[in-house]
């Protein structure tokens, strides 16, 4: 059934979380072959008899949203009404799954041998299954997998197999397709392709929007999506796009079905296939094209060991709860529900705050793994100056440290206490002996000495030696990342706290205000939610004895030093990034600059810079930050992207406003009360 709670974060430790079962167990014990040919009857929505693919396309076609959109493009064209018809056929077939039962159970027989090899174990929570049971009998159902791996939805639909439950109908990208026999087998067992982006293509978007509408009305089976769009290639989660969303929603709002159930799914690896692949894509290296051969050449990592994979679904959001009291369905009785029209703005901010919540529930759920920890710590110990490593009984007594402390911060830690702890640092750092390595008792990253290279140290150019370096640094910062949600809310008060003179409780809101203005296109904060961010922040701080607030003044604690600096640690790299991307287009940024252009010069500045030691923390040169760094000098006006003519994509650089977003977060400008709420 789904839940009529709209997520609280007051107390994270009153969150209770489900138990675990490996499903792996019961497959190293029996037959793959048998559990791949056994008897699957899932349970479907309302009893309802699956009608075949055939039947879901007729009715896509002759949908009266679809017909009227076929009779607006053919006046708008000029182009008969027959040919848009066989048109929008041909993008239907490109397009449509065909969910055959013989392929699923050749990739049921494929995926358990190849998970048995690469992971120790595959959890999954049983109560989530159950509840998931459940709300596909009742309601359509949408399942919403972070995604931080390309094997995301293979697995999601490997444990549906496992528990038969009814299997989800999976958007994935054209790219997929591309890939021969490989992406034919994806469609059959249940993935349907569509394009990256629409464009103004109105066809397209009508028959992809009807189709997805009418799997999700008939409840012809769950549907699958990943909110985020794409896979994170920083393990943060990335800011929601709503198109599906919308899309999901809809037959909800204008009272085509009861209710629908968001479920969302929180994918933790403890090692991640494609670490390195990405550290290299965020310094420039380009993605490799999806084919059926760099499939095969991939076999290598089946003598790897990836240790496990946690599995958490979520409690079934009920998109009539999220909507009560904020959204008057009674606007769509307004028109004719199969004439397409733009989204209201209330509707547009429901939908937008709805994704961000979804997205803040994978997050909670995500089960976080002692190296994740350890890589926090390792990465701090770095950027301190410390060359020679540090001690395995230092690191030891530092992660023990922070796992209390995340704990106390309510964050989902998969940490075995029924293990010593010396264990538990060396067993993890034994798992990724390709990022760390252990020399007489101390710890060091693999790049510090540029060991694990493709290179002899001696051949390479300083910056060649900087970039090998930049693989190891941005793969941990993709382990650290995987907990800064646990952190970041305390993280941008601890900042504030620490650049503020004032203990002014509104002098810090107002700091705080800034920091998180600045950095929402890096982290998940939910719009609007300052001052709840503010007051959760304040809290934890408060209760884990690092802060002391009296009515309007804010004090640190004796105890709540180690903590403030840690917090403040956490959240450095992203300052001095955004403080130097802001430096860059001050002093380099020329006026013929494009959006295009500008990672490339950025990154070739910052190298510079970090070769010359103006930088200390190598994971500045991620284009994800310097990205974002930019996406928000745009939004903030900072900087404008011209358009039209032949200075289309050209950035014009506002050199004040820039230089003193740079002054305010270095500490040197108070906070422009304009950009912040009162408290």
């Amino acid at each position: 059934m789904a839940s009529k709670a709209v997520y609280s974060h007051r107390d994270p430790l009153l969150k209770k979380r489900d138990d675990f079962e490996d499903i792996l167990e019961e497959r190293r014990k029996t037959s793959d072959l048998r559990y791949a040919l056994r008897c699957y009857t899932p349970a479907l929505y309302k009893g309802l008899t699956p009608c075949t693919i055939s039947d879901l396309k007729s009715m896509v076609l002759q949908s009266d949203q679809l017909l009227y959109v076929i009779n607006q493009v053919s006046k708008e064209t000029g182009t008969a009404t027959d040919e848009i018809q066989l048109e929008a056929e041909a993008i239907l077939e490109e397009m449509a799954h065909r969910l055959q039962l013989t392929t699923v159970r050749f990739f049921a027989f494929t995926l358990s041998k190849i998970f048995k090899t690469l992971f120790r174990s595959i959890c999954v929570n049983e109560e989530g299954i159950q509840r998931l049971q459940q709300a596909i009998q009742e309601h359509p159902v949408v399942l919403l997998p972070s995604h931080r791996s390309y094997m995301d939805f293979l697995l999601v639909s490997y444990i549906l197999y496992t528990y038969d439950l009814a299997l989800p109908v999976i958007a994935a990208g054209m790219d997929f397709m591309g890939m021969k026999i490989v992406g034919e087998m994806l469609r059959m067992s249940g993935a349907f392709f569509i394009r990256r982006s629409f464009g103004g293509d109105k066809l397209y978007w009508a028959v992809f929007s009807e189709y997805v509408k009418t799997m999700l009305k008939n409840g012809f089976a769950p549907v699958e999506f990943f909110l985020e769009g794409t896979r994170s290639r920083t393990a943060k989660s990335l800011t929601p796009k709503l198109g599906l969303l919308n899309i999901v929603m809809d037959p909800f709002l204008k009272g085509q079905v009861f209710d629908v159930s968001l479920v969302p799914v929180s994918i933790s690896y403890e090692r991640i296939l494609e670490e390195a692949l990405y550290a290299r894509e965020l310094l420039g290296v380009p993605k490799p094209k999806e084919s059926t051969s760099g499939l095969f050449k991939a076999r290598k990592i089946l003598s790897e060991n990836y240790g496990s994979i946690h599995v958490y679904f979520g409690q079934p959001v009920s998109a009539r709860s999220l909507a009560e009291g904020r959204v008057d369905r009674s606007q769509f009785n307004l028109t004719p529900r199969h004439i397409p029209s733009k989204p209201s703005e209330g509707i547009q901010d429901f939908v937008n705050d709805s994704a961000f919540r979804l997205v803040r529930s994978q997050e909670e759920n995500m089960v976080l793994k002692p190296w994740v920890l350890l890589a926090a710590l390792l990465l701090q110990n770095q950027a301190a100056g410390n060359k020679l490593g540090v001690l395995v009984e230092d690191l030891t007594e530092q992660a023990v440290w922070l796992r209390d402390l995340s704990r106390q911060f309510g964050a989902f830690l998969h940490w075995p206490d029924h293990v010593p702890p010396s264990r538990v640092v060396s067993s993890s750092l034994s798992l990724h002996r390709s990022l760390v390595r252990v020399s007489e008792g101390r710890v060091q990253l693999n790049s510090e000495t540029g060991s694990g290279s493709e290179f002899p140290l001696a051949a390479m150019t300083p910056e060649e030696e900087l970039l090998s370096k930049a693989v190891v640094v941005l793969s941990c910062a993709s382990y650290r990342n995987q907990v800064l949600h646990v952190f970041i809310r305390a993280a941008l008060l601890a900042c504030a706290v620490h650049s503020v003179t004032s203990s002014r409780k509104q002098e810090i809101f107002n700091t705080f205000s800034f920091l998180r203005n600045m950095f929402s296109n890096e982290f998940i904060l939910r719009p609007g939610a300052e001052v709840q961010d503010f007051e959760e922040a304040c809290y934890l701080l408060v209760k884990s004895a690092v802060l002391q607030i009296h009515q309007q003044e804010v004090l640190v604690t004796d105890s709540g030093h180690r903590t403030l600096a840690f917090l403040t640690s956490i959240l450095d790299p992203f300052v001095q990034g955004y403080q130097m991307v802001c430096r860059f287009l001050c002093e380099e940024a020329t006026e013929t600059l494009t959006e295009n252009q500008f990672v490339p010069a950025v990154r070739k500045f910052f190298i510079k810079h970090l070769l010359t030691g103006g930088l200390k923390y190598v994971e500045v040169l991620s284009s994800d930050l310097q990205k974002n760094a930019l996406a928000a000098l745009l939004r903030l006006g900072a900087v404008q992207k011209l358009r039209g003519g032949a200075d289309q994509g050209t950035l014009k650089v506002n050199t004040v406003m820039v230089n003193s977003l740079e002054d305010t977060l270095g500490g040197k400008l108070p906070t422009q009360k304009t950009l912040a709420a009162r408290l």
